[in-house]
């Protein structure tokens, strides 16, 4: 695409009910990152797409508030799922902001250049090549297998184990919503 098809909300623009839809993804209870992100986008291309329905945005970051800071999934196995349904999907937008997240959460350049060649790539653990066959299931079938429940089974708890599905779930509409709508890199995304 040569545009969006739907042209971020410009932040002048922005009302108090989608400042309100912005606070809700931060759950109550859950704490602030530590630190500004480094290198990360502000998302401004994201959040002014969703400003167009503001009511859709606040149901939508409520939960995904929940995923980014209350998941029973570390932020390593978080954005471990992530990237890999951005690769599927070919979710530019997702992977290149979710790259700089990875690299917070502890994964090295090499992981995450690991984690598009799939869970067949060698130097996965067990557990995290497990974690990578679920979300291929799951976006090519909507269920994890037998086998690979089990390996995860193993591995997670119940919590764990939903929270897994529900990320995948999460960030593979993101994918279809960030290319449906042609959403843009802000520009700290692009690489030269």
């Amino acid at each position: 695409m040569n545009e969006p098809r739907i042209a971020p909300l410009p932040r002048e623009e922005w009302t108090e009910e989608v400042g309100q839809a912005i606070a809700a993804l931060l759950p109550s209870g859950a704490e602030r990152p530590v630190r500004p992100r480094t290198g990360g986008s502000k998302g401004h291309n994201v959040l002014g797409t969703l400003a167009r329905h503001p009511q859709l945005m606040h149901a939508f970051l409520t939960f995904n508030g929940h995923i980014l800071f209350n998941s029973t999934l570390s932020p390593r196995h978080r954005e471990l799922l992530i990237l890999r349904v951005a690769a599927l999907r070919q979710a530019e937008y997702e992977w290149e902001q979710h790259v700089v997240l990875a690299a917070e959460a502890g994964l090295d350049e090499e992981e995450i250049a690991r984690i598009a060649d799939g869970p067949e790539a060698a130097g996965w653990s067990v557990t995290e090549a497990a974690m990578l066959w679920a979300v291929d299931e799951l976006v090519s079938e909507a269920m994890i297998c037998t086998a690979t429940w089990q390996k995860l089974a193993g591995a997670l708890d119940e919590h764990q184990l939903m929270d897994l599905v529900f990320t995948v779930g999460a960030y593979d509409l993101l994918a279809m919503a960030f290319r449906s709508f042609g959403v843009e890199l802000d520009e700290d995304l692009v690489r030269s």
